[in-house]
């Protein structure tokens, strides 16, 4: 039986998928690094497989050094949450350093997307920062957002500018719980905005790493007025999408 391997290289971590005609059956994350190119050879070694697709922004690495062939991130986060819940219609992907909003249509193909790739306001780095700038882990950063319902309006989400502002309110002795509060709000209004540019439509998936943060989560369900349906493991979501694409064509 053939094996398929899907490598999604992210800004931040870097994924692989193994699947054959049955399904998943090998899968691992390690984090990006300072060398994304060393990261994916520790990835690879000893994995024996018939055909690898990349995908991410370091597919075009991969291509010139071991992946048989590439697909954009879109596709393969389109592929990759149809095959998880075939009745999905809308995508939202927050990972490291973008966010994409993804419209599908019948089938599963792409029917619109919206991009934020020119910073990192409102990304997993965007949270990295902000959560190092209060002297909090990520996950502590998220639980005691959700600890109070009174938040303090963050008014840039320009990183740089960003950190400074919470650095000035915690000065000001402003509770941190109500800074991380208002800070989730401001990514949610962002992930919201960029959403309802391709169109909010039954099922909606939250993929890519920062699906892991549950006040996140609840807030944009509660601004969506609908569940959202997570995968259990929503960091491979990209790698699985470029596993299925070389199975569809192996």
């Amino acid at each position: 039986m053939k094996t398929f391997a899907g490598l999604d290289i992210g800004s931040r971590t870097i994924a692989l998928v193994e699947m054959d005609g049955e399904g998943i059956h090998y899968s691992r994350v390690v984090e990006t690094t300072f060398d994304p190119l060393e990261q994916c050879r520790i990835l690879l070694e000893k994995r024996s497989f018939d055909l690898l697709v990349a995908t991410g922004y370091g597919r075009h690495l991969a291509q010139a050094n071991f992946a048989d062939r590439t697909i954009t991130e879109i596709k393969a986060f389109a592929l990759g949450c149809h095959s998880i819940f075939p009745q999905c219609r809308t995508i939202l992907d927050i990972g490291g350093q973008d966010t994409k909003a993804i419209s599908l249509g019948q089938l599963g193909k792409v029917a619109d997307f919206q991009m934020n790739d020119r910073c990192a306001a409102g990304t997993g780095k965007f949270l990295e920062v902000m959560a190092a700038a209060m002297g909090l882990s990520l996950e502590e950063m998220g639980n005691i957002a959700m600890e109070t319902s009174s938040e303090v309006k963050i008014s840039s989400m320009c990183t740089v500018f960003a950190e400074s502002e919470v650095t000035g309110l915690i000065a000001r002795g402003v509770p941190r719980p109500e800074i991380a509060r208002g800070l989730h709000e401001a990514i949610c209004d962002r992930a919201t905005a960029l959403l309802k540019r391709v169109g909010v439509e039954r099922e909606v998936v939250f993929a890519g790493g920062v699906a892991r943060n549950p006040c996140l989560r609840s807030l944009l369900e509660e601004r969506l007025g609908l569940p959202l349906l997570v995968p259990e493991d929503p960091q491979i979501v990209g790698a699985l999408g470029a596993a299925l694409s070389g199975r569809a064509s192996g």
